[in-house]
This record gives C-alpha cells, sequence and structure tokens, in this order.
C-alpha cells in the first residue's frame, strides 16, 4: 500500500466515523482537538445500544479502525505526523501514526476501552501523544 494510499484510506475511515457518530448517537464530530474527548463516550455507546453485538471481531475491527482513524488525523495534522502500515505480522497487519521517533497505536486504544478496560481514556492517550511531541520540541 503506498503512502498516498494509505492517507486517503485513513481520512476515509475518519469520515466515516464522523458518519457513524452522527447516524447512531446524533455526535457531532467536528475534527476538533476538543471532539477527541467524545470518542471516549461513544465507543462505550456502541456497548450500550449493541451489547454484545458491539463486541463481535468485525465490528471492533471496524469500531476501533475508523475511531481511531479520525483521532489519528487530529494529531497527524497538529503534529505533522504520518501514517505507517506495518506487515511485520502478515496476519494482523497495523496503521500506526508516526510522529517523530514515536509511534502511536490509535486503533489500538479504542480497542482497549471498547473491549477491555471502559478506564482507558482515548483522549487521554492523544493528550499524552501532544505532550510527549510538545515537550520534545
Amino acid at each position: 500500500m503506498s503512502p498516498d494510499e494509505l492517507n486517503k484510506l485513513m481520512a476515509d475511515c475518519a469520515k466515516d466515523a464522523v458518519v457513524t457518530a452522527a447516524d447512531e448517537f446524533d455526535i457531532v464530530l467536528d475534527h476538533s482537538p476538543a471532539s477527541v474527548a467524545l470518542v471516549d463516550d461513544i465507543l462505550l455507546s456502541f456497548v450500550d445500544k449493541y451489547h454484545d453485538l458491539a463486541l463481535e471481531d468485525e465490528a471492533v475491527f471496524t469500531i476501533c479502525n475508523i475511531f481511531g482513524a479520525y483521532v489519528g488525523e487530529i494529531l497527524k495534522a497538529q503534529l505533522d505526523g504520518e501514517w505507517i502500515y506495518d506487515q511485520s505480522n502478515p496476519k494482523a497487519p497495523a496503521v500506526f501514526l508516526q510522529v517523530g521517533e514515536n509511534t502511536y497505536a490509535l486503533a489500538g486504544i479504542c480497542y482497549e476501552r471498547l473491549v477491555n478496560d471502559s478506564q482507558i481514556s482515548v483522549f487521554a492517550y492523544y493528550e499524552q501523544a501532544l505532550g510527549n511531541h510538545l515537550r520534545s520540541h
């Protein structure tokens, strides 16, 4: 996958997140840094609304990827990051946002909140990423 294809894919996924948030929960995601905080609520709302259906593999994959892309696109713009397609595990290719020497697994942090621990915060992860970069410059 070329960098241009990956950028288009992630931008399209972020758009899907905006549409999904509006359609499912009447929540407006406006691509602002403040809107990242809404992603935490949206992820838990999927479980409230769909219960176990939200935790089926295909649903989890889609939800985590689109909302991870949404948060990543905001970070990417703020920190001049780039999407990296990691195929080191051919059975589970992953996409990370790279900023300088740091990489961020945004779909992964969405997964942690959705599936494993509702106390984990996507917004806190986002703020940590921002802080990492702002401290180092």
